[in-house]
């Protein structure tokens, strides 16, 4: 019998299959169950080599469904929730914010009430993680940084809707004194990352001869943290973080978009052997996004003093690890871009 049954939810995107893959890996003793509703982020390619592990146990299921999560905690008696499922691209938030408030506010309120009944019921329950973003905090000018202190100010529907289910983890704390922890990050970028964000979107588009387009003048700066390393974050939280209490986790590699992307260009037109500039040709700036942030920096102080983690690569061995993942596996990116993945879970779930 497994010492704990672990519930990740939205494990088969992109972060939350790297924390999947890292618990299954590092915990034999440990169950995984993987949620997640494979909509069009969620992808179990990303986990093919860990499906067949006996520890893991995935399941196709919807967060905004409350009474499919009570019998699923009903089922497996959880010790724990890892919560990451949540719809995350701010473009997709702007044209349709309805999705966001019932992906990531009622969903998480779901999770929590059925997380609060199992903890009634004198069940052993170590902590809901509620893993969030920096978004909630707005944006920066030129100086200073997020703690876990700064107040929210969030700028866009997803951003919103992200601090909103911040304040209900928060809120079911104080209130019904269920143990809880969050985590509040920087961008991710590395291997299995949807490509509608941007580094895999100019990866690709660099292969493909396709505009690279950048928002404004791209002056707009954010702070970049290797997924690997979040994940790796993330498992301290969990069994270190003290409840009740967030931890910000930064990657300190604070990039221009347009210095980001004129490295891509100049790794990318080496990996394919162009000659140097070619890639830049490609550039083509457009009307900035509404209510864009300007900064996001991450004061990552409190997780490193309390709880020992720092991020193990700096950006520029990042990203040229993460280039050479989507040129090494262009039948992922092939199927993902084409939306070939999804006809499988139609076949494979439809009710």
């Amino acid at each position: 019998m497994a010492a704990k049954t672990i519930l990740i939810t939205g494990g088969a995107g992109f972060i939350g299959s790297h924390v999947v893959r890292l618990f299954v890996q590092k915990y034999s003793d440990y169950q995984i169950v993987n949620l997640d509703n494979l909509t069009y982020a969620g992808n179990l390619g990303n986990l093919s080599d860990i499906e067949s592990s006996p520890n893991y146990t995935f399941l196709k299921g919807d967060i905004t469904d409350q009474s499919f999560l009570q019998q699923l905690f009903a089922t497996y008696q959880f010790h724990g929730v890892i919560h990451l499922a949540a719809e995350s691209h701010v473009d997709r938030s702007i044209s349709s914010p309805m999705e966001f408030v019932l992906t990531n506010v009622v969903g998480t309120v779901n999770l929590l009430n059925a997380a609060k009944e199992h903890v009634k019921s004198g069940k052993p329950f170590d902590r809901f993680y509620h893993v969030s973003t920096d978004e909630v905090y707005g944006s920066l000018h030129d100086d200073g940084f997020f703690t876990e202190e700064t107040a929210y100010d969030p700028q866009s529907p997803y951003s919103a809707s992200k601090a909103s289910s911040d304040h209900f983890v928060r809120a079911y704390h104080n209130t019904y004194k269920l143990p809880v922890v969050i985590s509040n990050c920087s961008n991710n970028y590395g291997p299995n990352q949807f490509p509608e964000k941007l580094i895999p979107l100019f990866i690709n588009n660099i292969k493909h001869k396709k505009p690279l387009p950048v928002y404004g003048k791209g002056e707009n700066i954010r702070d970049w943290l290797y997924v690997v390393d979040h994940a790796r974050a993330i498992d301290v939280v969990y069994h270190k973080g003290a409840l009740g209490e967030t931890y910000n986790i930064g990657g300190h590699n604070e990039w221009t978009n347009i210095a980001l992307i004129k490295v891509l260009c100049k790794i990318m037109d080496v990996k394919l052997g162009q000659s140097p500039g070619s890639s830049e040709q490609l550039i083509s700036y457009v009307t900035d996004r509404a209510g864009h942030d300007f900064r996001y920096a991450i004061d990552a102080t409190k997780i490193q003093n309390e709880l020992g983690w720092t991020p193990s690569l700096q950006f520029e061995e990042g990203i040229e690890k993460t280039i050479n993942w989507y040129l090494e596996n262009e039948c992922w990116l092939t199927q993902v871009t084409s939306g070939a993945y999804l006809n499988y879970y139609k076949q494979q779930y439809s009710k």
